[in-house]
């Protein structure tokens, strides 16, 4: 987890800028950022399907053989102005990442539902690390260079390289972790139950409620996240090498807390946290109409990550809640699918309106996307919602 959100902040700060320098075209750069989400979720299904019948980790092995390939694709784009490069390599990066988010399944797999918050918190934890392995790998790359393509060859592959060793570190997890949840539940004496179609799975209590506000939260994240290296540079007319601060402060808020996160959660139950979380994420976003200097938006940024933390790990708690080992990928891969188009949507949508309108158009959108939830969520919840448990 450490080492891919490290690559994770180097998409989030230069997508959008390797996507316009290669190819030229200024009115697009959402669209650098709307491939890598929909490769992420398409990916997302098949790989959920294939982890309930392989195991978890043979697919985020081949996860992230291919990020290291796209990011190897990407630093070629960006020396030879290869269009066709540029959209392989993000789409092959996108596919990487969608897969490794499912190492939130394994996370799910080794707890029992009432510590299966703080357990996905201790695995998510990770990415704390990758706050800080980000900014001391890429910011120095940047430094006092001009903002070229040819400038972004070597992150791009400094970032190639860190998928591989992170290829090498999952190869140490054993047993799977999908054994385990097969272990945890045979010690309950039960009878093995055959895995749901999708359609009941979604149709289970407390999953609506999930889905939504992890879609709306994630969408809303990853599009402003993948949009403000954009922002900082070209709007509020920053050096290059001062995203990754502020990248960093966003996956710091996104993952520093998670452990304490997860306890609360797993006590004061999965749908007030879901609301937290969207609240403070949409106090963020807006607050992106005033603020322009590099350590108010990071303030803001470590506010959006520490907000869709608290959703996303509750969101996550609720439908592994609702799922066996044989279907937990298969929900968690079709909830990522939808979240991700959605991301893709407003990251191109986004692009195009903070080209057109203005930082404005960005904060204002934003924060009515992913406060709109809240009308859905904040009911009465039935008796199956209440602590991610059946009361």
């Amino acid at each position: 987890m450490a080492a891919n959100s490290a690559v994770l902040q180097l998409v989030a700060a230069v997508s959008s800028l390797t996507f316009v320098l290669v190819t030229g075209v200024r009115g697009l750069l959402g669209l650098g950022p709307a491939i890598f989400l929909t490769a992420s979720g398409l990916t997302a299904v098949p790989a959920g399907r294939l982890m309930d019948r392989v195991g978890r980790m043979p697919v985020i092995t081949a996860g992230f053989a291919v990020g290291a390939l796209g990011c190897v694709l990407t630093a070629l784009a960006t020396r030879t102005g290869s269009t066709l490069a540029v959209i392989a390599g993000f789409g092959l990066i996108g596919a990487s990442s969608g897969i490794s988010l499912l190492i939130r399944a394994a996370a799910g797999d080794m707890y029992t539902p009432a510590r299966r918050a703080r357990g996905i918190s201790y695995v998510l934890f990770g990415s704390v690390f990758g706050a800080i392995l980000g900014p001391t790998v890429f910011s120095p790359l940047f430094a006092g260079k001009d903002v070229q393509a040819d400038s972004l060859t070597v992150p791009w592959l400094a970032a190639g390289g860190i998928a591989l060793v992170t290829l090498v570190l999952v190869q140490f997890v054993r047993p799977d972790p999908k054994r385990i949840a097969e272990l945890l539940g045979a010690s309950d004496d039960a009878p093995p139950v055959a895995a749901a179609p999708l359609a009941e799975l979604v149709r289970r209590p407390g999953v609506i409620p999930a889905m939504v506000a992890a879609i709306a939260s994630m969408g809303v994240m990853v599009s402003v996240m993948n949009l403000t290296g954009f922002v900082v540079v070209e709007h509020h007319h920053h050096a290059q090498h001062s995203v990754f601060p502020i990248v960093g402060a966003h996956v710091f808020g996104m993952y520093a807390l998670v452990l304490v996160i997860g306890r609360l959660i797993d006590r004061v139950g999965r749908t007030p946290a879901l609301e937290v979380g969207l609240v403070v994420m949409a106090l963020s976003t807006i607050g992106l109409l005033w603020v322009e200097s590099v350590i108010g938006t990071a303030v803001l940024l470590l506010g959006l990550g520490l907000g869709w933390n608290i959703s996303f790990v509750a969101a996550t708690a609720q439908l592994a809640d609702r799922t066996s080992p044989s279907e937990r990928g298969k929900l968690l891969g079709f909830n990522d699918l939808l979240a991700a188009l959605f991301g893709a949507s407003l990251a191109l949508l986004g692009g195009y309106a903070l080209d057109a309108i203005g930082v404005a158009a960005l904060a204002v959108g934003a924060t009515t996307i992913v406060a709109a939830p809240l009308v859905f969520i904040a009911r009465p919840a039935r008796p199956a919602e209440i602590g991610g448990e059946t009361v």
